[in-house]
């Protein structure tokens, strides 16, 4: 059912403010919270912003017009109005990311992203990859590599190239951001074998190298082209082996390329090296020698 809103937009060339009404709209609060949305600042003229406000009002006799006063919209008769809260504020931060899945338009895709802003219920960010509202996706983490599935809830356009993409998580995850890698990576050039199906359904058996692991999973150097993300394969470490999700693929031109990220499906350990549990990069203090 549509539903009226007030959004208060903050002019991004000064310190000004202006209530717009959007009349019988189909989003949901946090679309509405997600969009940018056209208005005329008193000092600067037309703008484009993301509304740091919202209000869900009452309906009116009258449609309202495009053009918002100073203050929000006010019924002639006395009604109550709802103000609904937002999940959790949202930060501008560019916190690099990986998109993976697929969809009709594009098929199987992944692209490396920024998000431009986070809160504890997903992201905004800019995406080539043509998207179309309710799809969804993976959403990686490329600092801690923690992983959520996600919802495309907003698309605004951007550039000729690119759009704006608002990413919902099903439910919100309030450490999602932290900088902080749940699951250290360790250096470790181990020799192991992989299987799997390449991208025109052949199976393939190739040699390949860690470049690092974690209890998360790893980073493989030698198969990037064979694979695609969100594809399964087996990662054999002399006679042990286990099953990986592929969740990224490094770019090609750049020193990750033909290198993939993998996450493990099983709490097998294949590998038998020692890997920190702790949620922090740092490296362990080092030991004071003993007294003499």
């Amino acid at each position: 059912m549509p539903r009226n809103f007030a959004v208060r937009l903050k002019c991004p060339r000064g310190d000004g403010d202006s209530w717009v009404t959007l009349p019988n709209r189909e989003e949901s609060l946090e679309q509405i919270l997600q969009q940018t949305w056209d208005f005329k600042c008193r000092n600067h003229g037309p703008q484009r912003a993301i509304p740091d406000e919202a209000i869900e009002t009452a309906p009116l006799g009258d449609s309202p017009s495009a053009t918002a006063p100073a203050r929000p919209p006010a019924p002639a008769t006395p009604v109550s109005t709802k103000k609904v809260l937002r999940s959790s504020e949202r930060l501008s931060l560019r916190v690099p990311v990986v998109i993976y899945g697929f969809t009709k338009k594009s098929g199987a895709f992944h692209e490396e992203a920024e998000t431009v802003i986070v809160n504890s219920s997903g992201a905004l960010v800019t995406l080539k990859t043509k998207l179309d509202i309710g799809d969804t996706a993976f959403l990686i983490h490329k600092s801690s590599r923690a992983e959520q599935e996600v919802r495309v809830s907003y698309l605004d356009s951007y550039s000729d190239h690119e759009m704006r993409v608002g990413l919902a998580f099903k439910q919100p995850v309030p450490d999602f951001w932290k900088r902080t890698r749940k699951k250290p990576r360790v250096p470790k050039s181990l020799r192991v074998v992989v299987k799997g199906t390449d991208s025109k359904g052949h199976r393939f058996v190739q040699s390949a190298y860690t470049v690092d692991l974690s209890q998360d999973g790893a980073r493989l150097d030698g198969v990037g082209f064979l694979t695609a993300p969100g594809q399964t394969i087996e990662v054999r470490r002399r006679w042990r082996k286990a099953t990986f999700r592929v969740v990224w693929i490094g770019q090609v031109g750049t020193a990750e390329s033909n290198h993939v990220g993998v996450l493990g499906l099983s709490e097998k350990d294949i590998w038998r090296v020692p890997l920190p549990e702790g949620e922090s990069n740092r490296p362990p203090a080092k030991s004071k020698p003993p007294k003499k």
